[in-house]
């Protein structure tokens, strides 16, 4: 299933296009098609912004979606900022796609601090695929920091280098592809474990408690936040495939993190031997179709481990939980082809099946003064679409 998806996320390398993040300059590429992305269902207004902190490839890289104060002309950002996390894979012509969100609004005050979110994307996404996903669960209350992992995972990605005060110079990582002879096991194995993408997110909890503790940490991106709204005592990670998995260690490695939620946890490259290290709770959200037996069994040993963990599968869900979902037109109809990604489920409910029982689990193990406990059954398998436990029918990726 991993290897399908980046197969067909694969990303050409061809022109650079200059500009900054979010310019329409820089999206040199365009589709006949449109992207019908829901707008957030919570009670706050959502805006969103990139950090990027330190110029190396050390440093870390996330789009941040936020409650924010409303404000009828602010700009809305670009789905896909960058023409090199895209060209080379479709060329159908069109325009290109902006969100409807609030680009580098102020955060909204309020008399008690946000929760935090760290995002893991899958292998061959990026941090601004999840949009639909992490823009709902900001408008419930939480800030949402989707990583740009620099371990040859996303489809591209890039870092800032120059001293402060010279103009910033772009240095690109090409999405990378298992080499020749190599087992796919290890090398996905070495991005998840060996200090790469488990570790981002460690070090992005970090980040945000420094910043919590009064450290100024600047943005090279220019954008600057009051980020010190967060509750750092109410922290959880999340993921899609690859990204789900990435969020199960990193509650080993990081044991600040409260709980992990995982989408369509692609389980492969977890090691047998760190399932006794996972000790917090977890709820996995499947696709009745994305799941392959080995991975079923890896999240059934999981949940013999531990009573708070949870799983649920969403019946005619599509096998993505990314914003390509909600394309329409001709590129549809390729993706469609490509990831055999359409589902008898209607995508907005599928959206809202996922966004609600994670709220619930997050309320549960957060402990949030909420509403989200409404929700509570979901998490039992108990409401439309929904089945306990994990999916019954063989990936036909």
């Amino acid at each position: 299933s991993g290897q399908r998806w980046c197969r067909a996320w694969r990303v050409g390398r061809g022109s650079r296009a200059p500009g900054a993040p979010g310019s329409a300059r820089a999206a040199g590429m365009g589709w006949a098609a449109a992207l019908a992305l829901p707008r957030p269902a919570g009670p706050h207004h959502v805006g969103c912004a990139d950090v990027m902190v330190g110029r190396t490839r050390q440093g870390l890289f996330f789009r941040l979606y936020y409650p924010c104060e409303p404000h009828a002309r602010a700009a809305r950002p670009l789905w896909i900022p960058r023409a090199e996390y895209f060209e080379g894979l479709v060329d159908v012509g069109g325009r290109t796609f902006r969100v409807p969100l609030s680009w580098n609004s102020p955060f909204k005050p309020g008399s008690a601090k946000y929760p935090l979110i760290i995002f893991s994307h899958g292998l061959g996404a990026f941090r601004t695929l999840y949009s639909a996903v992490c823009a709902e669960l900001a408008s419930r209350g939480f800030v949402v920091a989707a990583l740009e992992h620099r371990d040859r995972s996303a489809s591209a990605t890039y870092f800032c280098t120059g001293e402060p005060g010279e103009a910033l110079r772009e240095e690109w990582i090409p999405y990378g592809r298992v080499p020749p002879g190599e087992k796919e096991f290890y090398f996905r194995n070495k991005q998840v474990l060996l200090h790469q993408r488990a570790d981002e997110c460690a070090r992005g909890l970090q980040l945000f408690e420094d910043i919590s503790r009064g450290q100024v940490v600047p943005n090279v991106l220019h954008g600057a936040f009051d980020l010190s709204v967060i509750d750092m005592t109410k922290v959880a990670i999340m993921g899609h495939s690859f990204g789900g998995v990435t969020a199960v260690l990193a509650t080993v490695k990081e044991p600040r993190f409260s709980c992990a939620v995982a989408l369509d946890a692609w389980m492969f490259p977890l090691e047998h031997a760190r399932y006794p290290d996972v000790s917090k709770p977890l709820l996995f959200i499947n696709n009745e179709k994305f799941q392959t037996p080995e991975s079923i069994a890896r999240m059934k040993r999981l949940r013999s481990r531990n009573s708070e963990t949870k799983a649920v599968t969403i019946l005619g869900s599509r096998p993505s939980r990314s914003d390509i979902t909600f394309l329409t037109g001709k590129f549809e109809k390729l993706i469609n082809r490509i990831l055999t990604t359409r589902g008898t489920l209607d995508p907005h409910k599928v959206l809202g099946i996922t966004c609600q029982a994670a709220l619930a689990f997050l309320q549960r193990h957060l402990d949030l003064n909420e509403d989200f406990d409404q929700w509570d059954p979901l998490l039992d398998g108990i409401g439309d679409s929904v089945v306990a436990d994990e999916p019954l029918c063989r990936s036909n990726l």
